[in-house]
């Protein structure tokens, strides 16, 4: 797929405020490491994540992606009432009904003629929803579309240490150890026709997707019951084989993205990854013939966020400096079903 007439106008985001060190849930784990006979530091070492961020407790998700969009707003000269679309594309929502979008809509008072919905895709969710306002501007039935998403790890990294506890083995160690990478922030993302005036914006020039379904219990977040009827948040990862098909499927898109935009590797000037951890990283910027120092990551200080890393990370590597203005600059994401998808953008 290739855009003629879209671009990314603004990134708004919000940190949550509660820093958790990879050594305080070590800490948690304590009576577990010892039974194992697990070196403290083992966390850090095996993913590069050093601490993460969670909301506060009971925090609504909506709220944080409020706050990212007043930020995305706040840089662009599109008003609310030029969205002709709110999707909402977090794992993690306020309820199952009604759309989390809604409140974030309202928030603005955006109503009226204005697609208002939620979209979930596992990590993926706001490429998702950046290509699906893409595709709306692109045929000319909106001007802009707001893209936003909030995530938190809190409740399930809790839940997890619980069980650990309570299942002190190493093969319930290595299925958990993912989970312990979570953290928690928002994203907003204004996607534009380029007719507002920003002279900041970056042209969004196309995309490639590809699935491998048959891969769909290698991740899985959801709940499980319990006697009583009781209900429960539960992760369980195979990190060994999501790594193996995850770089497999990456590759294959990577080549399709070069195919689809005319690139070469050379061509490109940076990648920003989902921010998964160290492993994750090297394994598929070797695969893909990409250079370390054409990367920027943020997961060694905010873990794991889902479908908000990403987005988040593009933003923050533009505000230092990183992303320079006139870079192609390739966005390569992958999410649990195994799903994967790359955006090629003109910064």
């Amino acid at each position: 797929m290739k855009y003629t007439n879209v671009h990314i106008d603004t990134i708004g985001y919000e940190l949550a405020p509660v820093v958790v060190t990879s050594e305080e849930l070590e800490d948690e784990l304590e009576l577990l490491y010892s039974a194992l006979h697990i070196p403290v530091g083992q966390l850090e070492s095996l993913t590069g994540i050093q601490e993460r961020r969670w909301w506060p407790d009971g925090y609504a998700l909506s709220d944080g992606a409020i706050a990212a969009a007043k930020k995305a707003f706040a840089q662009s000269p599109v008003t609310p009432q030029d969205v002709g679309a709110v999707v909402y594309c977090g794992v993690g929502r306020d309820n199952f009904e009604p759309a989390t979008a809604c409140r974030v809509a309202s928030a603005f008072d955006i109503s009226g003629n204005t697609a208002v919905y939620d979209l979930s895709n596992a990590c993926l969710g706001v490429m998702n929803g950046i290509l699906d306002v893409a595709n709306r501007i692109e045929l000319g039935q909106i001007r802009a579309g707001l893209v936003v998403s909030a995530e938190t790890a809190r409740d399930i990294v809790e839940e997890t240490i619980s069980k650990m506890l309570d299942t002190p083995t190493m093969a319930f160690y290595i299925e958990s150890l993912a989970t312990l990478t979570g953290g928690s922030g928002a994203v907003a993302v204004l996607v534009t026709d380029g007719s507002f005036g920003n002279d900041t914006q970056h042209q969004l020039l196309g995309g490639v997707s590809l699935a491998a379904p048959e891969h769909y219990g290698l991740c899985t977040w959801g709940l499980e019951k319990f006697d009583g009827g009781m209900r429960k948040q539960f992760m369980s990862t195979d990190a060994v084989s999501v790594l193996k098909y995850g770089v497999e499927l990456g590759l294959n898109t990577w080549q399709a993205l070069l195919d689809e935009m005319g690139w070469s590797v050379a061509d490109i000037d940076k990648v920003i990854c989902h921010q998964v951890g160290n492993a994750n990283k090297d394994a598929i910027l070797k695969s893909i013939g990409v250079a370390p120092e054409k990367d920027f990551g943020t997961f060694g200080h905010l873990g794991n966020m889902g479908t908000v890393s990403l987005p988040l990370t593009a933003a923050i590597a533009h505000e230092r400096g990183f992303l320079k203005a006139g870079d192609d600059v390739a966005f390569l994401g992958i999410g649990s079903g195994l799903n994967c998808m790359m955006l090629g953008l003109r910064w």
